[in-house]
């Protein structure tokens, strides 16, 4: 098995997040959900309104890779690695699933996406030096975090609106799986503290996100 230096690894995690915050980049593994369904006649008002929740969904998508890749680059989690591997992948297919539906929609993704990735990426290197079980909780309860504005986002969406759904509901069954892989795997429960602050930095983003 080849051992990379740490400048390789560094090279590597640059490409990872060109292809994360460039526009059309990342393609995902898996067709998306809404791909076999009708599109939907919605108002200029109806298509402002989904476009900007799934700009704030692919934002979400932008922060949950980048801080898989910050953790990566500190943590081990040697009996999880796996796991982890293959939820980045699937946050890879909801990010690419995102993007192609905020175009369909007449939109674009948000400009503030290399702020949020700078930020969670450097969330996921501090909880991986912190230690296995902190990083896992970190993705634990980022993923409860995440499936709670899926839920919102879900019950939001105007009912004709079929292909949102549909990728909603695909995000919403892997975000929950990815939930309770970390908690499987050990994850340490985080402080109150900590979490009120991840819902308070969450409702800046979303609030931003939705606009710009």
């Amino acid at each position: 098995m080849r051992h990379y230096s740490l400048f390789d690894r560094l090279i590597t995690e640059a490409d990872k997040a060109l292809r994360t915050i460039a526009p059309g980049a990342m393609q995902g593994q898996r067709p998306s959900p809404a791909q076999p369904l009708p599109e939907t006649a919605l108002n200029e008002e109806e298509r402002r309104h989904v476009a900007g929740l799934m700009r704030i969904n692919h934002a979400g998508e932008v922060c949950a890779q980048a801080l898989y890749q910050g953790q990566a680059l500190t943590a081990r989690l040697p009996d999880v690695r796996a796991d982890m591997e293959q939820a980045a992948r699937e946050e890879e297919d909801h990010l690419a699933w995102c993007e192609q539906r905020v175009s369909e929609l007449g939109s674009h993704t948000s400009v503030l996406n290399p702020l949020w990735y700078a930020m969670s990426f450097g969330i996921g290197a501090a909880a991986g030096m912190a230690g296995d079980k902190w990083s896992l909780g970190f993705v634990a309860e980022t993923e409860r975090q995440v499936c709670g504005h899926l839920q919102s986002h879900m019950s939001r969406v105007p009912v004709s609106d079929e292909k949102t759904r549909a990728i909603l509901q695909q995000m919403h069954h892997d975000e929950a799986e990815h939930m309770q892989m970390a908690v499987n795997a050990g994850a340490a429960e985080l402080p109150p503290p900590v979490r009120r602050l991840m819902t308070l930095m969450s409702k800046v983003m979303t609030s931003a996100v939705y606009r710009i």
